[in-house]
């Protein structure tokens, strides 16, 4: 190969293997190290339904109260600052039943850091969801599900397992911004050991909010259960699924 060919060739492989390396870095499916979960196999009608972020103190009740109508219980991915900020508003979310899961402490996304910034974010959000009341396995969902390399590593060698999820109507520009259209996207996608992701905590999420409501009904009609993503996960290992 002459030069000419040469660095052109070696161009083209560089920027193969980084665009290979950026869709595992955001994979929902798969990660180096450790475990990942997003949906679980199941014969029966459980679901699991997400939020991330927060709590926040203009919508977590507001959030509660629409779960307790329909007698639904969820899985609140938190960030361990905003635990720290409202911490009547996170013990509210462990009060009434549902599971709290560790979203980082910062939200940065966990890539090209330091082991000791990893390990630290994810500390200090597992003491905060201890101090909030919280006793059951804490899971981890990584910010912008961005991970590579060391943070699946360092995951597994504290056996914390990754969650993240098959449905997230929000990620399509032309679905987010209309409620119905949330609701008609989860409809189609759902099927039994989904994980939904949404995000309802601050003022920019107003469409996710109302579509909440209604997403529960629909489902609930179709047979659906709602329980917690340990639940969830429980009933698959119990089934032997």
């Amino acid at each position: 190969m002459n030069v000419k060919m040469k660095y052109p060739a070696f161009t083209a492989i560089v920027l193969l293997l980084a665009l290979w390396l950026w869709k595992i870095s955001t994979s929902r499916s798969f990660q180096f190290a450790g475990e990942l979960i997003a949906d679980v196999p199941l014969s029966d009608s459980l679901i699991a339904l997400t939020f991330d972020d927060g709590p926040s103190p203009n919508h977590t009740d507001e959030v509660l109260a629409i779960l307790h109508r329909y007698n639904v219980q969820a899985t609140f991915f938190v960030t361990g600052r905003e635990v720290e900020a409202y911490p009547e508003e996170s013990r509210r979310i462990v009060a009434a039943g549902h599971q709290l899961g560790n979203h980082s402490y910062s939200h940065q996304r966990m890539v090209l850091k330091r082991s000791s910034f990893i390990v630290n974010e994810l500390d200090r959000t597992d003491h905060a969801i201890r101090n909030a009341g919280y006793q059951g396995e804490i899971y981890f969902r990584p910010p912008y599900c961005k991970k590579l390399f060391l943070l699946p590593w360092i995951l597994k060698q504290r056996n914390q397992v990754s969650i993240t999820w098959d449905i997230e109507p929000e990620s399509f520009a032309d679905v987010r911004g209309s409620a119905l259209k949330i609701v008609d996207h989860i409809k189609k996608k759902v099927h039994p050991g989904s994980i939904i992701l949404l995000h309802v905590m601050y003022d920019s999420n107003a469409e996710s909010r109302r579509s909440l409501p209604v997403v529960i009904e629909n489902l609930q009609k179709k047979g659906y259960q709602f329980v917690t993503v340990n639940q969830l996960i429980k009933s698959s290992q119990e089934n032997g699924v």
